[in-house]
């Protein structure tokens, strides 16, 4: 046996970085960086479409107020968000699946157009045929047990919300200042 007299060391130099890898400079995100990553945040939290988010905020614009407050009350009221934040569905995606397959009544007329403006005095509920369908047997329990925002009154027994008031919301998981900001530019 021979031994071999070439051994290999390592380089002092690490390796390259592979592209997208998040290595290498560390770069400053540039604020129309984070006012673009603001937008996306929020369309994936509403599960809207660029076009359809930007003709929210074009809305907004119009109107007199603060823009910021008036394009969250905008998304807020849709009636796929009303459902979702009633408890009805657990999620935006499966309010909206909800309303566009005719599972909730509005003010006593089936709709099914998920990006309906809601006003205050409106009445959402769980159609009777929908009331009977596998998979909302225990939403009943569910929404007792839940607490509805200070906008929104829940009744468990029949399955159904009201709106107080507008949709307000303290805390969103995103900064509308800066999306008004991204599309001012």
């Amino acid at each position: 046996m021979s031994t071999n007299p070439i051994v290999k060391t390592k380089s002092s130099k690490p390796a390259p970085a592979a592209k997208g890898s998040g290595q290498g400079r560390n770069r400053k995100t540039s604020s129309y960086g984070k006012q673009l990553a603001e937008k996306q945040k929020a369309k994936e939290v509403y599960g809207l479409r660029e076009r359809q988010f930007s003709n929210y905020v074009a809305e907004a614009s119009k109107k007199t107020g603060d823009t910021s407050k008036l394009l969250l009350a905008a998304l807020e009221s849709r009636l796929d968000n009303v459902v979702f934040r009633a408890g009805l569905a657990a999620t935006r995606a499966a309010a909206r699946q909800m309303v566009g397959h005719g599972h909730i009544l509005l003010n006593g007329r089936k709709l099914s157009v998920p990006s309906s403006h809601i006003k205050a005095g409106d009445e959402i509920k769980l159609t009777n045929r929908a009331k009977g369908r596998k998979g909302f047997e225990t939403l009943s329990e569910t929404l007792a047990k839940m607490e509805a925002p200070a906008w929104l009154t829940v009744n468990a027994k029949e399955l159904s919300a009201k709106v107080l008031n507008e949709p307000a919301i303290e805390m969103p998981a995103f900064d509308t200042k800066l999306i008004i900001e991204f599309y001012s530019r």
